[in-house]
């Protein structure tokens, strides 16, 4: 059984402060997610759709390169999306505005789905969004199948926050693992605090709940478990990508094979699982702070810094 992603390829313009050049740099949160999987030796493929476009050149000679299996869904509008991303030079962080298009006419999925990851503008931007969320649905129904949202809240694509907040909790009611950072959660939910804010997504019906918080590290939730794992300290060049280098991770250690050489998830239950998992994953957001632009550890590199010889 493998993982499959869903959602976004596109292309990062990349504009550093004090510079006057803006570098294209091909990306999307779901594609990240889906190359940290496969840097980490998990079987995955990617769903994602883009347009013939020079944009598009760009994502398809990005993506053949790095190795994922690539099921490119057709485009309605045979546009590609595009990002800017404004890099703060004195402290990496980016922020984000979107020409966004995420309009897949079909999104067909293989029959032995053991994981499905989804989120970003995949879950918000229509008509792909509803085709998202019934793909979620089929996962689910499924013997042994799970559904991992990372919510990459960009509220440049939709700056209504009562509608954003809508399409974020229909699609966590359809997930079993959802991921949210703490800036993502004070967005959504202005009146609650972060912590508030995933105990009631937990509630929603999720089995685990994860909140990142920076260089401070991350949190999980389960029913009856709540740890937080701090993060080690690193040179931030930026942060691009170090929440897709998280979730890869954290989707890594659930994904595990089994003794008939396949993949199966296997959620967390108690506190020892929670810190085990969050272990895993906080140290490779870590790492890619520390290159520019999207870049996930690969195994023998996230092992290293695990101590794991």
């Amino acid at each position: 059984m493998t993982a499959v992603v869903i959602g976004e390829a596109l292309v990062d313009l990349v504009w550093r402060t004090g510079m006057a050049s803006i570098s294209p740099v091909p990306g999307g949160s779901p594609a990240n997610v889906a190359v940290g999987l496969h840097r980490l030796d998990r079987p995955v493929r990617l769903t994602a759709c883009w347009g013939d476009d020079p944009p598009g050149a760009l994502v398809r000679e990005y993506l053949h390169a790095t190795g994922v299996p690539i099921d490119r869904a057709e485009s309605a509008s045979g546009r590609t999306t595009l990002a800017l991303a404004y890099v703060d030079d004195a402290t990496g962080a980016a922020t984000y505005d979107f020409l966004a298009s995420w309009d897949p006419l079909c999104l067909a999925l293989p029959p032995d789905v053991a994981l499905l990851h989804t989120g970003s503008l995949a879950i918000v931007v229509e008509p792909g969004a509803e085709r998202v969320r019934q793909a979620c649905h089929d996962v689910r129904s499924r013997p042994g199948g799970a559904v991992a949202v990372d919510l990459n809240v960009r509220p440049g694509v939709q700056p209504d926050r009562a509608a954003y907040r809508g399409a974020v909790e229909r699609i966590v009611s359809t997930a079993d693992v959802v991921k949210a950072s703490d800036e993502d959660l004070a967005w959504l939910y202005p009146d609650r605090s972060p912590g508030d804010a995933a105990r009631d997504l937990l509630a929603m019906g999720p089995h685990l709940v994860v909140t990142t918080y920076g260089a401070k590290g991350a949190r999980g939730l389960v029913a009856g478990a709540d740890v937080m794992v701090a993060a080690p300290p690193v040179k931030v060049v930026d942060t691009i990508g170090a929440g897709d280098a998280f979730q890869a991770a954290l989707l890594a250690a659930l994904l595990q094979p089994s003794e008939d050489g396949t993949h199966r998830v296997r959620l967390p239950e108690d506190h020892d699982d929670l810190e085990r998992l969050l272990h895993q994953a906080v140290p490779a957001g870590a790492l890619a702070c520390e290159h520019a632009g999207a870049h996930s550890p690969t195994r023998a590199q996230l092992d290293a810094a695990l101590g794991i010889a």
